[in-house]
């Protein structure tokens, strides 16, 4: 059979292109498939403006501290128009870019929505397009919760584009992303409420460093509740949310759902192919990203591994070099470093102590928590958290943490040696740059007790 392509993507985020573009590197013949922009989540609604936000949010603070320095800032506003408009303006650059990395090395792109229609056949609208491969990799999607008055809410898919800037905005949700937004409007002014309904937040991080990021954020006056659930939203009529808590009713000008994503898989046509879902519905694929359809493989976030824009990327790559370059290459998912961009940040690579004992470690652990020597003469109260969390039986360090300025540099700087095996040891050896924080993970000699 002559098929269209040797590869069809469907789906232009991160993993997407990157598949896309190396396997047309390799000398394959590749379209794309996308129905929004190009760039996916993360270029358009994800970690790009995201940042962009954080950078803007930050600036409140760091005006506050400049006091102690002797900046006089009265006359300070902020204008979220500003805001928003320009970091619309770098998303678009972005795409643009994006775009061009498909057509450099002769992707075709077909805008329109992808569906399925058997193993090796995608119809776009009136067109059926054929390869001899095809890849998924369409992502995930906000979910909002099942409650009354959900559809007043919004997601992180609208958050970078409300006309209005929010005065009050409840927050629900206790993951990275509903963290991260209760830090960006908290720092640009508004009066933040984020809302968990179980006892802690950020669950999967290590539990030393969650405590102490609640303990930071509330410092900076954000209404943290825990063990706290949203009933109901209705509009008021004042024209904003009435939100029905646990703890009562409030008031609000916005509420932000950051509840959890599930794979965008709906209108794709699974139902036309034998490629199955996991238990918790992500799409089923081995090591070589290959569906229980042999002509099908899948990537990214709508696989169930962790939802990262490097580890997407990353899997792409080896895709491409597997099914078109020069031998098979598989993915390893071994100390993966992440960052949260809460304020302050987190950053963290390896293993959480909790994890550790878990997998049968008897470890030891040491941590650092100091005031910054930028706060002692800013006035501002602000702390960071390091912890390592060593194998006490071959040194070995299985996990560094970190709450504080800077904590995501850092712990990519951490990843490499940890990746490389190192141990306490050589963390002990290392001569630290002084005056810095990252010092601290190098001249850390005594054991938690």
């Amino acid at each position: 059979m002559a098929f269209d392509y040797d590869l069809l993507v469907i789906g232009a985020g991160s993993g997407g292109v990157r598949a896309a573009r190396k396997s047309a590197e390799f000398g394959a013949r590749v379209a794309v498939i996308e129905e929004r922009a190009l760039g996916g989540t993360c270029v358009n609604v994800g970690c790009i403006p995201k940042k962009l936000f954080v950078y803007a949010s930050e600036f409140s603070e760091a005006l506050k501290a400049s006091e102690g320095f002797g900046w006089q800032t009265e006359a300070v506003s902020f204008d979220w128009p500003t805001l928003r408009d320009n970091a619309a303006q770098e998303v678009a650059r972005l795409n643009a870019i994006y775009e061009r990395l498909l057509e450099t090395p002769g992707v075709d792109i077909i805008y329109g929505h992808g569906t399925l229609t058997g193993s090796q056949t995608v119809s776009v609208g009136e067109r059926i397009i054929s390869a001899e491969k095809i890849l998924l990799a369409t992502g995930t999607w906000p979910v909002l919760p099942d409650i009354p008055g959900k559809e007043l809410a919004i997601t992180s898919n609208e958050v970078f584009t409300l006309d209005q800037f929010p005065e009050r905005i409840l927050i629900v949700g206790g993951g990275y992303i509903a963290t991260e937004f209760a830090g960006i409007f908290d720092g640009l002014g508004a009066s933040v409420l984020q809302s968990y309904r179980s006892e802690l937040f950020l669950k999967g991080f290590d539990r030393d460093i969650r405590r102490f990021l609640a303990e930071e954020m509330r410092k900076k006056g954000i209404d943290l509740r825990f063990n706290h659930h949203v009933m109901a939203l209705e509009r008021s009529l004042a024209g904003g949310i009435k939100a029905h808590l646990s703890d009562g009713v409030e008031a609000f000008d916005t509420a932000l759902c950051a509840t959890g994503r599930k794979p965008l898989i709906d209108r794709l046509g699974l139902e036309h192919t034998a490629v199955q879902l996991t238990p918790e519905g992500y799409v089923a694929v081995n090591a070589q990203f290959q569906t229980h359809e042999p002509s099908i493989y899948a990537l990214g976030d709508m696989t169930g591994g962790p939802e990262l824009t490097p580890v997407a990327i990353a899997e792409a790559m080896a895709f491409a070099q597997t099914q078109f370059g020069e031998g098979q290459k598989t993915m390893d998912y071994g100390h993966i470093a992440t960052a949260v961009f809460s304020q302050p940040p987190i950053g963290t690579v390896g293993l959480t102590e909790e994890a550790a004992l878990a997998q049968g470690h008897a470890v030891t652990v040491y941590e650092s928590n100091f005031r910054p020597l930028k706060h002692t003469v800013s006035g501002c109260e602000d702390r960071t958290l390091m912890k390592l969390v060593v194998d006490a039986q071959s040194d070995r360090v299985l996990g560094a943490h970190m709450v504080g300025a800077d904590a995501g540099e850092i712990c990519q700087g951490l990843a490499i040696a940890l990746k490389m095996g190192a141990t306490k040891a050589d963390f002990d050896r290392t001569v630290g740059i002084h005056p810095t924080a990252a010092e601290e993970f190098v001249t850390m000699r005594t054991p938690r007790t």
